[in-house]
């Protein structure tokens, strides 16, 4: 039986939020740059939201990261 801890979403949520931490900045600041809004960030950081594919190239860009690092699950 898969954990929500198991799930892609819930890894990309994790490692989204861990590289926004790391810079230092907020949801806000993040979903500004990205260009979604603050309640699509925090959705995708608690692993409840699926981002598409735009999405989370839009937040890669805004992290300055390059894509494929968002899927590196170390954690």
């Amino acid at each position: 039986m898969n954990n929500k801890s198991d799930t892609i979403t819930y890894k990309l949520g994790k490692k989204i939020k861990i590289e926004r931490i790391k810079r230092d900045i907020s949801q806000e600041q993040l979903a500004e740059l990205a260009g979604v809004g603050t309640n699509t960030i925090s959705g995708i950081e608690r692993g409840v939201q699926s981002p598409t594919v735009e999405t989370v190239g839009a937040i890669a860009k805004a992290l300055d990261i390059e894509l494929y690092k968002l899927f590196i699950f170390d954690i």
